[in-house]
């Protein structure tokens, strides 16, 4: 390359979560590869810097950052498709899921954003199955939500999934949460383990339910306009680097949910694993959900899924 390439890799955590460290390891295979070929500079967290977590999706778009992360959850009003993933209970493990994410599925949704964004969509991190947290009592059943006002992701799959389930859904972003959660605006929260530690949200919620409700993903976005101004060699390593990272990332993130989980009972908190009986209420609480979601993403999606 005749000139240095400027890279601006970006997040919305510390720089010891498996993205950023993930985002570290794409940066460090390209400096190896081309030196001084690429300049390469990190903003962790921009929630450090005044912005909201769903800032990130317009740095990206508009080329302030370069390469950034963020749940697929956000983008749901843009691209509609995407909503399909936040159905409750689509997947029974993360074997399952990821075989969806990076196959037939993953490949029709990367196109519906493309079409809709200005990214160039490199792949996906794994956010993983979430978990129920709250400060007021116990969950074991859909019955125990009732009335409970729980953040959730902004996605109106995921809101009526809680509604469903007897909870009162706010779609709110993530820099919101700790305040509204200390000011008592909401009663709780679902998120992985390891973000529910990352964000201190266990320092407030004596009660965790592992519901496994959704399994999230995390696209890893690049400006596209920035993207195809580089050259064939850069684009090559970028698509090396980032399918090492993916890797690296998910093995993380599984080391991160057990030392969350620690972390929660440490705390003191009470974990709630739920019996199969106890499994089965909220699958059927959701029920009608899943009866509805032909009618709202068609046949193509269900069959993609079953594909691989």
């Amino acid at each position: 390359m005749s000139k240095s390439i400027q890279i601006r890799m970006g997040g919305y955590g510390p720089p010891t979560t498996s993205f950023s460290r993930a985002l570290k390891l794409i940066g460090d295979r390209l400096e190896a590869r081309f030196g001084d070929g690429v300049d390469i500079k990190y903003i962790w967290n921009i929630l450090d810097l005044g912005y909201r977590g769903e800032d990130i999706l317009w740095l990206a778009e508009h080329g302030f950052l370069t390469i950034v992360y963020q749940s697929t959850s956000y983008l749901t009003d843009r691209v509609p498709e995407l909503g399909f993933v936040d159905l409750p209970y689509l997947f029974d493990n993360n074997e399952q899921a990821r075989n969806a994410i990076d196959g037939k599925v993953g490949k029709y949704l990367t196109r519906k954003i493309e079409d809709r964004v200005n990214y160039r969509v490199l792949g996906y991190f794994e956010n993983g199955f979430r978990q129920i947290s709250n400060h007021l009592r116990p969950v074991r059943a859909p019955s125990d939500l009732a009335g409970m006002r729980i953040r959730v992701l902004p996605s109106e799959v995921q809101a009526r999934s809680f509604q469903l389930m007897g909870a009162v859904p706010l779609r709110q972003d993530l820099s919101d949460v700790i305040k509204s959660i200390v000011d008592g605006k909401i009663d709780a929260q679902e998120n992985p383990f390891a973000n529910t530690v990352t964000y201190g949200v266990h320092k407030l919620h004596p009660h965790h339910t592992v519901t496994n409700h959704f399994y999230i993903s995390r696209g890893i976005f690049a400006n596209r306009t920035a993207y195809y101004t580089w050259p064939e060699d850069l684009k090559e390593a970028m698509a090396l680097a980032v399918r090492e990272a993916v890797i690296f990332q998910r093995g993380l993130s599984e080391i991160e949910a057990n030392d969350a989980r620690k972390a929660i009972e440490d705390r003191g908190c009470e974990i709630v694993d739920l019996t199969p009986d106890e499994y089965a209420e909220f699958i059927k609480a959701v029920k009608p959900q899943h009866d509805d979601a032909r009618d709202i993403f068609g046949d193509n999606m269900f069959d993609l899924l079953n594909a691989g």
